[in-house]
């Protein structure tokens, strides 16, 4: 039996003989770009992969079949970005990227901002916080906070994107792909909800329970305990709020920030009641303009993935090979499109590193990827 040292080094030897052929493989590359450029050929060759493919695994075997699919897959998706790179000239996308980057500039303090909802919600509190002077025009529902902005009614939006405990606001993600918007900076907010109700009001009073259905859900645990309560689903907490405030019901009580106490008149029937005492919400402030500041350490884009084994594989590999951390992938079904998604992705870099604009040069060059979206790049606090 060989020693482990003995196998390492005869695994070394293979290794050295596959980088060299990768290298002569990519140098070869080059050449096919040449060729496809003077016969004004497509990158992708569908049928050359799949009859590659086809002889590969008739030599490995069953047994390595998977492997060796996975290995040429990969291999493949290397060889295209090359050819496109090669093939393709200077990137719009990049060239926008430096030049919003090189723009610098201070975030404004001072600014009129569109926000869900109504004075109280949390909205309201996360826009106090991105901006310290706002002056806050409110809107119902989150997709007349992209409308305002998109129309320039309002040259900034706050919305919510992501709960700690509830999971993404689907809604928002659906309203991305209807409106043109850039994300300038985001926002972790801790979300505290309170049981409130008219003054005079006790929980055995109560008949009806009444929030956004994202705040319903974060306090579960609560409302479990009280089945006989009839869940009323409202656009906000602040507006569930306002509304008792204003209708004085006796049987109701509703789910917000205790800021909302004193500005509609309730009453704090029961504090903390959250399914988690870590309880955050992340907020986006977006923009119409591409704005990055010298903070900007995050990116979000969005796209279509073709409908296939291994495309979204194929997408996170690309990130993994330039060492970059997805923080966040977001899938949502494309309408009218049977078991097709349109991807979000959130990940960690600069706006400067030039592995990560050559790989968003690629992505947006990609004529497999659909509706490539570049969302932004933005500090998150």
């Amino acid at each position: 039996m060989k020693d482990i040292k003995e196998i390492r080094k005869e695994i070394n030897g293979i290794d050295e003989e596959l980088v060299r052929l990768f290298r002569r493989r990519l140098e070869i590359v080059e050449e096919v770009a040449q060729s496809k450029r003077e016969r004004r050929a497509p990158v992708l060759d569908p049928a050359r992969e799949r009859e590659i493919l086809y002889r590969v695994a008739g030599e490995v075997g069953p047994e390595y079949e998977n492997g060796a699919r996975l290995l040429f897959s990969t291999l493949f998706g290397i060889s295209r970005a090359r050819q496109r790179a090669a093939l393709g000239g200077p990137s719009k996308l990049v060239d926008s990227i430096r030049s919003a980057a090189d723009a610098g500039g201070t975030f404004p303090t001072r600014t009129l901002v569109a926000c869900p909802g109504t004075e109280g919600a949390y909205a309201q509190q996360a826009t106090s916080l991105v901006f310290p002077l706002p002056t806050i025009l409110y809107f119902d529902g989150f997709e007349n906070v992209f409308s305002a902005v998109e129309k320039d009614l309002c040259p900034y939006g706050i919305l919510p994107i992501e709960n700690s405990a509830a999971g993404s606001v689907a809604p928002v993600y659906d309203a991305m792909v209807r409106h043109h918007f850039h994300i300038v900076k985001a926002l972790r907010l801790r979300i505290n909800h309170v049981l409130l109700a008219v003054p005079g009001v006790k929980i055995e009073d109560i008949k009806e329970i009444s929030s956004h259905p994202h705040a319903l859900a974060q306090c579960g645990e609560f409302l479990r305990a009280h089945p006989g309560w009839q869940q009323i689903p409202q656009t906000n907490t602040a507006v569930a709020a306002k509304s008792l405030g204003k209708m004085r019901q006796k049987n109701r009580a509703v789910i917000a920030s205790r800021a909302c106490a004193e500005l509609y008149g309730l009453d704090v029937l029961q504090e903390n009641i959250s399914n988690t005492a870590v309880n955050y919400t992340r907020f986006i402030c977006i923009s119409k303009n591409l704005e990055i500041y010298p903070d900007a350490n995050k990116f979000s884009i969005m796209m279509s993935l073709p409908h296939r084994p291994g495309s979204l594989n194929t997408i996170i590999s690309k990130f993994a090979a330039i060492n970059v951390n997805l923080t966040k992938l977001e899938s949502r079904p494309v309408p009218g499109m049977d078991f097709e998604f349109r991807f979000t992705f959130d990940f960690e870099a600069s706006p400067r590193d030039p592995n990560v604009l050559a790989l968003l040069a690629e992505l947006a060059a990609d004529p497999e990827i659909e509706h490539f979206t570049f969302l932004g790049a933005y500090a998150e606090t």
